[in-house]
């Protein structure tokens, strides 16, 4: 299952940054996943610093 980046999200952009086939772009009111290119490897959940990346 590919992580989700929940409403916790402060758009800071660490996880972006982190994500080694640029699944996460920024969306509206938070930045969000594309599960069709997120290979679930939990890199931008250890770079969060509010947790708001989470397994699915």
């Amino acid at each position: 299952m590919p992580h989700k980046i929940y409403e916790d999200c402060i758009s800071c952009g660490a996880c972006q940054a982190e994500c080694p086939v640029e699944a996460i772009s920024e969306g509206s009111d938070r930045y969000v996943i594309d599960p069709q290119k997120c290979t679930d490897c939990g890199a931008c959940a250890g770079v969060c610093p509010v947790e708001a990346i989470k397994a699915s």
